[in-house]
C-alpha cells in the first residue's frame, strides 16, 4: 500500500477503519517526521494523538502488546527506509496536512472507552477551566477527574461532592507500580477484547500497585463542578500525569478520599485515551 495507505491518518474517529492499519501509518508517519522535519508542530502533536488513540483501540479489540510492538518496529523501519523526499513521503506527508486542515478546527472529542469516556476540550475560555474530564459515580457521592486549569495542559485533579457532607482531608490516587511489573494487570478468564470488564477488575493485586498523595486540597469552585453544590478538589503532582499517560489504556487507577479514623472512599477511572486526549489538549499551547 505504498508509505501510507489511507488519508485518515489524523481522523479523531477510528470507528470506520481498521486499528491496526491506523496504527500502522500513524507510526510510519511520526517516524518519517521525527527523521525528514516534515510537518509543523502542530500536525505533529495531531499525529501523537491520533496514533495513541489507534493504539488504544487495537489493544481494546483484543490486539496482543506484542503485536503492536511488532507493528510497531515494522512502521518505523518502513519510515527509516524511505527517502524524505521520495513520491511515496511527499504524497503521504500531503495527506496528513491535508487531514489537518479539518482537525485543527476541532475544539472539543469525545474519547470512549470500554466503560467510561474522556471529553476533551482545547478551547481556554471563560467558562469550565476542564481540559481533559471524566466522571465517577461511587455509591452515592460522584467524582469530576482530569486535567484542569488556564493557558496550557493544566494540572491533575479531582473534585469530588459527597452526599453525607462527610469532609476528607487528604486524596490518594492508586495505580500500577511499573517498576514492580511486566504489564497491566486485567482480571479476566482469557485474552480478547476488554469490553464489559469492571473497572474494580483492571487494576494489579496490592504488591504491585503505588500511591501518589495530592499536594493540596481546597473547596472546589462552582466552574469545576456540575451544580452549585458543595465539593472538594484535590491537586497531583506533574509526576501523576506522567505515571498515568504511561499505563495501558486497558487498565483503571483509582482515586482514594482520605477521612479521619482510617475511613477511604474509592472511585474509579479508566486509563483509557489519556494520553490521546493529553496530546490533544496540548495542541492549544503550541
Amino acid at each position: 500500500m505504498g508509505l501510507l495507505g489511507a488519508a485518515v491518518v489524523v481522523a479523531p474517529a477510528v470507528a470506520h477503519a481498521q486499528p491496526l492499519d491506523l496504527f500502522y501509518e500513524r507510526t510510519v508517519m511520526k517516524a518519517a517526521d521525527s527523521r525528514c522535519d516534515l510537518f509543523a508542530p502542530d500536525v505533529a502533536q495531531a499525529l501523537a494523538a491520533a496514533a495513541a488513540q489507534a493504539k488504544g483501540a487495537a489493544l481494546r479489540s483484543g490486539v496482543s502488546a506484542d503485536a503492536l510492538n511488532a507493528i510497531d518496529r515494522a512502521a518505523r523501519l518502513k519510515a527509516a527506509e524511505t527517502d524524505c523526499h521520495a513520491p511515496d513521503m511527499v504524497t503521504a506527508a500531503s495527506r496528513v496536512k491535508q487531514a489537518f486542515l479539518g482537525f485543527s478546527r476541532i475544539g472539543r472529542i469525545t474519547y470512549p472507552g470500554d466503560v467510561a469516556a474522556w471529553q476533551a476540550d482545547r478551547l481556554d475560555g471563560p467558562g469550565s477551566p476542564w481540559r481533559l474530564r471524566q466522571d465517577a459515580v461511587f455509591g452515592a457521592d460522584r467524582m469530576s477527574f482530569g486535567l484542569a486549569g488556564h493557558g496550557g495542559l493544566g494540572a491533575l485533579i479531582a473534585v469530588a461532592r459527597f452526599a453525607d457532607g462527610d469532609i476528607p482531608y487528604g486524596a490518594r490516587l492508586v495505580l500500577r507500580d511499573t517498576n514492580r511489573s511486566f504489564g497491566p494487570y486485567l482480571d479476566r478468564p482469557a485474552a480478547g477484547p476488554t469490553a464489559g470488564l469492571p473497572l474494580t477488575k483492571r487494576l494489579p493485586p496490592a504488591g504491585a500497585l503505588t500511591g501518589i498523595l495530592a499536594e493540596a486540597r481546597s473547596r472546589a469552585g462552582g466552574d469545576l463542578m456540575a451544580s452549585s453544590e458543595n465539593g472538594w478538589a484535590f491537586r497531583f503532582p506533574s509526576t501523576a500525569i506522567r505515571a498515568l499517560a504511561a499505563l495501558d489504556p486497558r487498565e483503571a487507577v483509582a482515586v482514594e478520599f482520605l477521612f479521619p479514623g482510617d475511613r477511604v472512599r474509592r472511585a474509579y477511572v479508566e486509563v483509557g485515551d489519556f494520553a490521546a486526549g493529553q496530546a490533544f489538549v496540548q495542541m492549544a499551547s503550541r
